[in-house]
């Protein structure tokens, strides 16, 4: 038989079937330049493989699992809105709330007025827009208050230890033997001033011990790592060891635990001013609002149902966005 003669534009390479199959150079040169993950005398390098995938941090993983997560988006949502009605309630309610006809005094809900009147002859809907104002700002500037003076304390309490820590303990368990209700009939009813801020002054006041003890046990924990001892050993600075290595590490449960407490403090806002030692006239309130339609649930229930269940959606939607975030931080629950 003739021998064929031999194409050196084409190259064979042994197929999957035990045969042959055809490849040009030019795919077979293609072929050999592909890149690949590293390869050893065992296969693929597994450390060359992981090397290659961008490391996530924590702050990214739970980014990534809070946008997945309805509960989150919900909140965040119901979140959103009412800090955009605390700062331009005109953008949903356009009458004031402070003006009042007594001879529209309870009456029903009717065509521009879905909420209906109250005692007074104020329109319902309007107060209920304008009293967001009032405990969105005392949750949230409470809550800033509690947080940074709590994460301080308790930082440095848990860093430092000996008697700083044995200091803050002995503090924060006086202040957790205080009543919270008894207290704030106590120490707002001396206050003369109709402002939010001797309400934002005592609930961060008698809210910083439980966020000190959550920063205090992080930081405990934190500086335990073998990174910080590491950098302790290179002669990294006190200083430095707690603002770049511990705290970053340790701020994930305090924002868990504020985050949640928000919502606690916007409901001790409206039960002090229930009790008539928190916000007064006229300032617009929902716990203002609640205490006047409480005599009248009978005869008017919808001058106590519209501010009652603002208030309600609003320590929910906070107590829900603390969930999302806690079960986002923490990998053991994912």
């Amino acid at each position: 038989m003739p021998e064929q003669p031999y194409d050196m534009n084409e190259a064979v390479a042994p197929s999957s079937a035990g045969g042959s199959m055809d490849l040009a150079t030019s795919e077979a040169e293609s072929l050999e330049r592909a890149p690949g993950p590293p390869t050893g005398p065992a296969g693929p390098d597994p450390a060359a493989t992981a090397a290659a995938v961008p490391a996530r941090s924590l702050w990214s993983d739970a980014w990534r699992e809070l946008r997945r997560n309805p509960v989150f988006i919900i909140s965040a949502l119901l979140i959103v809105f009412l800090v955009l009605i605390s700062v331009w309630p005109q953008l949903i309610a356009g009458g004031n709330p402070l003006q009042c006809d007594l001879s529209k005094s309870q009456a029903p809900a009717g065509p521009g007025h879905p909420f209906g009147y109250d005692t007074q002859g104020c329109d319902v809907y309007t107060r209920t827009v304008y009293g967001a104002r009032a405990s969105v700002t005392v949750g949230i500037c409470a809550t800033l208050g509690a947080a940074l003076l709590g994460s301080v304390l308790g930082g440095l309490a848990g860093f430092h230890g000996s008697w700083a820590d044995a200091l803050l303990s002995r503090t924060a368990d006086i202040f957790f033997g205080i009543p919270v209700i008894l207290g704030g009939l106590v120490f707002l009813s001396v206050v003369t001033s109709s402002t939010v801020w001797p309400v934002v002054g005592f609930i961060a006041l008698l809210g910083w011990p439980q966020i000190a003890r959550i920063a205090r046990g992080s930081v405990i924990t934190a500086k335990q790592n073998d990174y910080v001892q590491a950098a302790r050993a290179l002669g990294a600075s006190n200083r430095r060891l707690l603002l770049r290595h511990v705290a970053p590490n340790a701020v994930a449960p305090v924002i868990v635990v504020s985050t949640i407490a928000l919502g606690t403090y916007i409901s001790l806002e409206a039960t002090l001013s229930y009790l008539g030692v928190g916000l007064r006239p006229p300032t617009v309130s929902w716990g203002i609002d609640i205490s006047n339609a409480a005599p009248q649930i009978r005869n008017a229930p919808h001058m106590l149902l519209w501010p009652a269940g603002a208030l309600s959606i609003t320590v929910l939607a906070f107590i829900m966005l603390g969930d999302a975030v806690r079960d986002a931080l923490d990998p053991k629950l994912r």
